[in-house]
């Protein structure tokens, strides 16, 4: 009977791929583009907003995150004393202010 129907032998198995490092290029390259655009930048705007933070000084014209505008009074370790309008201070924490404005830009405060 082996005329009309031909023996069925088992397939030799499939050689083991190799672990080289070209498997793991399309993890680091996703690492390197995470750092690239995410990590740096982050890195970055937060160095510049302490560097904003540091030179804060009585006087400056500010703006916050929540969107008082005032001018500093005072200045201390942690907080500010800024005034938003004629008689009217607010104690505020440094970390608080995202823009110091070009003097003069308060001119009714």
């Amino acid at each position: 009977m082996n005329f009309f129907i031909a023996d069925a032998w088992a397939q030799a198995a499939p050689a083991a791929p190799e672990q080289s490092a070209f498997a793991f290029l399309p993890l680091i390259i996703l690492f390197v583009v995470f750092y690239l655009f995410l990590i740096r930048p982050q890195v970055k705007r937060q160095k510049e907003h302490q560097k904003l933070v540091q030179a804060l000084g009585k006087g400056d014209e500010i703006v916050t995150s929540g969107g008082i505008v005032g001018r500093i009074v005072e200045v201390g370790d942690n907080f500010l004393k800024v005034e938003i309008a004629k008689g009217v201070e607010v104690r505020l924490q440094k970390p608080a202010v995202t823009t110091v404005l070009p003097k003069g830009t308060l001119k009714d405060l």
